[in-house]
């Protein structure tokens, strides 16, 4: 899925005037300033010096495993690590309660290379018309051998009859250098209960 930005109106926000770094593999990164202790100490927390990879045969650099969305003690984990896996969270309905207090957190695995900017898009829609578009920024990741996480801050469900129904959504992992990680949709049914 690590394709290049389509023209759509799921394109992640640019800052004015900032230019994205040239791309330097990590065996350049960790050959930088080799004498500069806080540099090693900073090129470390990257993991640029682990070579192991999680998953050899897949040339992904970065490798979306779940969405998870949880509110208290509910949580739905969506797998998104494969084809088969999103076109089976396409088929179904994930369903939440009007009103509630959610946070969303994705768990991915960088590896090969250090991979900077990551931005977590969504857009959901209902009846065809955009209800609302969030842009959530990451950051960078280096490649390690762990999944890594990011949780995103607390929202909350709408609420009332007129909110009730079943909302498409969007979701687009990106980078600075436009690479889409993964795109995928899938559907949302806010109920008057679980």
């Amino acid at each position: 899925m690590s394709n290049q930005l389509d023209n759509d109106e799921l394109l992640p926000t640019q800052t004015e005037n900032y230019k994205v770094s040239e791309k330097k593999a990590v065996n350049e990164l960790q050959n930088l300033d080799a004498n500069d202790e806080s540099l090693n100490k900073w090129k470390a927390s990257l993991g640029l010096g682990q070579a192991q990879l999680r998953f050899p045969d897949d040339e992904r650099t970065v490798i979306v495993q779940a969405l998870v969305l949880q509110s208290g003690d509910h949580i739905i984990r969506m797998d998104v690590s494969n084809k088969k896996a999103i076109e089976e969270l396409s088929k179904r309905t994930v369903s939440i309660k009007e009103g509630i207090e959610y946070t969303f957190k994705i768990e991915f695995v960088v590896q090969r290379e250090v991979v900077s900017g990551l931005v977590f898009l969504q857009k959901l829609k209902r009846l065809n018309v955009t209800v609302e578009r969030t842009e959530d920024m990451c950051g960078s990741f280096g490649p390690k051998y762990e999944t890594q996480e990011k949780r995103f801050p607390v929202a909350t469900a709408p609420s009332g009859m007129m909110a009730r129904g079943v909302y498409g959504i969007r979701s687009r992992f990106v980078d600075d250098d436009g690479v889409v990680h993964l795109d995928w949709t899938w559907k949302l049914e806010i109920k008057k209960d679980w």
